[in-house]
Formats: C-alpha cells, sequence, structure tokens
C-alpha cells in the first residue's frame, strides 16, 4: 500500500473510530468483545483499503466486515453455556428511562440469530434503508423484510415473557408497548406491501 493510502487509512479510522465502535458494540453485548470486532475489521480492511475505491461507502465495507467476524466468530464458539429457568437480574448504572430501554433492548436482542441481529442492527439502530440493508449483508430486500418482521416479532414474544414472568424493567421502561407498537406498525406495512 502507497504512503499516501496509509495516511488516508489513517485520518480515516481516526475521524470514524468512535461511530464504528457504536457499531460493533450493537452487534457484540461485551464492550471488549466490540473493540476486538472492531480491531479485526480494521486490520482486514486496511489490507484491502486501496481497493476500496470509493471511500464514501468505507462505513458499509468495514460493518460488512464486522457483521462477517462476528458470524465467524459465532460459529467458530464453543457452547460451554448452560440454559437456566430463571435468568439473572442485570443492573443498570443510570436510572434514566432511555438508558434502562436501551439496556433491555441490548439484553434481548441476544435471543436473536446472528442474522435476525445484523438486520435489526442496521434497520433500526444505523437507520439504513431496506435496500441499503439488504446491499449490506447481501441480500434481497424481500430477504431483509421477512427477516425483519421474524426478528421484531420474536423480540416482542421475548418481551411480553420477561413482562409475564415479572421482570419490572420490561414494564417499568415502557418498552413493550413500543417494541408492539413498532412491531404492529411493521406488520401493518407488510400487508400494504403484499396487497
Amino acid at each position: 500500500m502507497a504512503h499516501g493510502e496509509v495516511l488516508d487509512f489513517e485520518e480515516y479510522v481516526r475521524t470514524r473510530q468512535d461511530a464504528l465502535l457504536r457499531s460493533a458494540r450493537r452487534l457484540v453485548p461485551d464492550p471488549v468483545d466490540a473493540q476486538d470486532l472492531l480491531q479485526t475489521a480494521l486490520v482486514r480492511t486496511y489490507g484491502r483499503w486501496d481497493g476500496i475505491a470509493d471511500k464514501s461507502l468505507a462505513d458499509a465495507y468495514l460493518r460488512r466486515v464486522m457483521i462477517n467476524t462476528r458470524t465467524e466468530w459465532w460459529r467458530a464458539r464453543k457452547l460451554e453455556e448452560v440454559p437456566t429457568e430463571q435468568l439473572p437480574d442485570a443492573s443498570v448504572d443510570d436510572a434514566t428511562e432511555q438508558h434502562a430501554d436501551r439496556a433491555l433492548l441490548m439484553d434481548i436482542l441476544k435471543v436473536l440469530a446472528p442474522k435476525q441481529r445484523s438486520v435489526v442492527v442496521l434497520r433500526h439502530w444505523e437507520q439504513m434503508s431496506t435496500e441499503e440493508t439488504a446491499a449490506a449483508l447481501g441480500m434481497s430486500t424481500g430477504t431483509v423484510k421477512s427477516t425483519l418482521h421474524r426478528a421484531l416479532a420474536r423480540l416482542r414474544q421475548e418481551l411480553e415473557s420477561r413482562a409475564a414472568d415479572g421482570d419490572t424493567r420490561a414494564l417499568d421502561a415502557g418498552v413493550l408497548g413500543r417494541t408492539a407498537t413498532a412491531v404492529r406498525g411493521d406488520e401493518r406495512k407488510q400487508e400494504r406491501c403484499a396487497a
């Protein structure tokens, strides 16, 4: 790689590292794993930096590398966890409603398969369009829509289950109502599209 390309990559990382770390944090729940994920994605991207003709697409390229890397890690993991009937209570440091909502949503995102989680993160947190999400994940727009529909329904089911089990975060934070509304809105959109 030419010296100018190296400087260009360094400048890109310097200016975009916070946003990229937030994206990584949404893909993996552990902050240390998110840093590792971003670092691995940056190393993989560095070797191909000169091949990215349109540098304005570098964020999308890096997100895709992070998603692929996270999927590789997920497939290679050893299943040493033992499922239990009762989930431990997760503490929330900040008492604000928004922080509680975010902590709960990050927690329940763990129930989704990697593909579903990727679609939800790109569509709702990264606020990418259906077409942008499809391009980033290499799937059709119809697959994105159906995957998102199933993922939101699964999230709603998980919230309802937690609320029924007495998880006060699911009730107090108001996430259940907002998520149910979002899922119903998504279902209505899909019904209109199918008609």
